[in-house]
């Protein structure tokens, strides 16, 4: 409480003006550019924020674009395994449709060959039976027939058979 009593006017007087003129010089050197500077600074961080939301926006945006061509590119690679599926199973239907009438047509070849084979030898197996009933009945002739008599006997019989006839 001392200090309150020794209150002395003019010291109260001199410490006004220097606080006054201290006001005064940081009001105009130090306020202001304080003031500017924290005005720049609040700025720039509602800048950083707003740039901020633009970049989150921008980010959820890209993640859209993202998964969507995602979705398309899943759906485009289904339909070109279920295009390729398709190509294959025609592929394989076509070949063994082809092979079937492959060898349906060796089949067929391998029947008509047998077949021919089988005229052949048919053909063949006659003309071997003309020949040796040829020859048989030319040996039983010869024994027959080995004389005069017996050959003039065969003729004339031939010869009535044929005017019956």
């Amino acid at each position: 409480m001392e200090l309150i009593h020794q209150f002395s006017s003019g010291l109260f007087i001199i410490q006004s003006v220097i606080f006054l003129a201290l006001l005064f010089l940081l009001g105009k050197f130090a306020w202001k550019p304080i003031l500017k500077s924290i005005n720049d600074r609040e700025t720039s961080i509602v800048d950083a924020l707003n740039q901020a939301k633009l970049a989150r926006k921008e980010m959820e945006t890209l993640k859209e674009d993202n998964e969507r061509i995602i979705r398309e590119a899943k759906i485009e690679r289904d339909a070109i395994l279920k295009e390729a599926r398709e190509i294959k199973d025609r592929i394989v239907g076509e070949a063994k449709d082809v092979a079937k009438n492959e060898g349906d047509k060796m089949i067929e070849a391998a029947k008509q060959t047998i077949q021919a084979e089988k005229n052949a030898a048919m053909a063949d197996i006659k003309t071997q039976i003309g020949t040796l009933s040829v020859n048989i009945a030319e040996s039983i002739l010869k024994q027959k027939l080995d004389t005069n008599e017996a050959q003039n006997e065969l003729v004339q019989n031939y010869l009535n058979k044929s005017n019956l006839n």
